[in-house]
């Protein structure tokens, strides 16, 4: 019933208004108040914070059918499933009741500010500091990639409160975009995810309270490395879903497509392509739900999450590419849709640490 529900709300509020979104570089602020109102924003969070309280299963339903609608603008999968479990593990009693409604009802828009231009994957390169004065941090530095950054209402900032210390010298803070100092830049302009607010952050001199601080100073690389297993696996649930839909995007395709007087289906190099195209997406996902099954029993390592982060966007940009190949000349015209998943694909393996670095983190284990 809950993958009912997201598919028609993606299919009736999403899909008509994508191309538009596209081209103003983000969603309406009126979906996400509609996504709150559906309830499908947080429906892990627990029910005392006016959440659903349900199992991860139920997040990977949603973000799930966002891939299959190829739609990669609303970001609602790090509003629900990133920002507010920092919030919930993290938080104190006070910072929950006050934030946690208002971003599941989608009247607040979240965000997280890690990425810097200087320091991606190498989180501990952070130059972005938090400075304690009396009761008050002031935060100087600036982060750029921030998906909803240009729409946010409420930001957590990774900053260095202790430089001398590096991992354990970083700190997380909870602050709101009204807040003085706190300077939003450009939206960036990307190859692909058009629709998909991104861009830059300023912080000067921002003062925010003591209050403001997320968890323990100096904690803050540890909650990262504690939270990043499920982003990972976001992602990577992402790619396989995408992979799934441009594979049957495309099977409908080459039954329509006529050349040397047959359907393009019936020529075997075509088949073969979309055997293999298939039999490694059935293998993806059969590794991405188990994935998913361990998410939901708290029992996700982090070389885990890699492996299937890493793996599954490979996987994701194949199919993509295979696709578009297959398209011939109209699959490199933006308005098919495996022109778009092509040029989306490419980020995911990217974002949430690179392919290179999942690799690393998971040879520390071999």
């Amino acid at each position: 019933m809950y993958r009912e529900l997201c598919r028609n709300f993606y299919q009736t509020e999403v899909v008509p208004f994508h191309d538009e979104w596209e081209k103003q570089g983000n969603v309406s602020r009126e979906l996400w108040k509609k996504a709150g109102d559906a309830g499908m924003l947080g429906v892990t969070v627990p029910e005392e914070y006016g959440g659903m309280g349900l199992d991860a299963k139920f997040a990977a339903v949603h973000w799930e059918e966002q891939a299959y609608s190829l739609c990669t603008g609303p970001g609602f999968a790090l509003h629900s499933e990133i920002v507010c479990p920092y919030i919930v593990h993290y938080g104190t009693e006070e910072m929950k009741h006050k934030y946690l409604p208002q971003l599941i009802a989608g009247d607040m828009i979240s965000a997280i500010a890690m990425t810097e231009p200087g320091a991606g994957s190498d989180l501990q390169g952070m130059r972005t500091t938090a400075v304690k004065d009396g009761d008050d941090y002031i935060i100087n530095g600036s982060k750029t990639f921030i998906t909803n950054g240009y729409m946010s209402d409420l930001v957590i900032i990774c900053a260095k409160t202790d430089p001398t210390k590096g991992a354990k010298g970083i700190s997380l803070f909870v602050v709101e975009t009204n807040t003085k100092g706190f300077i939003k830049g450009r939206k960036l302009k990307k190859v692909g995810m058009h629709a998909q607010d991104t861009s830059e952050l300023f912080f000067e001199d921002m003062r925010v309270p003591a209050s403001a601080l997320l968890g323990d100073e100096g904690a803050g690389f540890k909650y990262l490395m504690t939270e990043l297993p499920q982003e990972r696996l976001l992602i990577a649930d992402q790619a396989v879903s995408a992979a799934e839909a441009i594979y049957e995007d495309t099977r409908k395709y080459i039954h329509e497509r006529k050349a040397f007087g047959q359907s393009i289906a019936k020529i075997q190099t075509i088949k073969h392509k979309m055997a293999e195209m298939k039999t490694s997406i059935v293998v993806g996902r059969a590794f991405a739900d188990r994935c998913v099954e361990l998410l939901a029993d708290k029992k996700l390592d982090n070389a885990t999450a890699s492996m299937a982060k890493y793996w599954l966007t490979d996987l994701q940009n194949k199919v993509a590419d295979d696709a578009v190949q297959l398209y011939g000349g109209y699959g490199y015209m933006q308005e098919y849709a495996v022109a778009r998943a092509w040029t989306d694909a490419r980020v995911q393996r990217i974002y949430g640490g690179t392919n290179e670095i999942m690799k690393e983190l998971i040879s520390r284990d071999v």
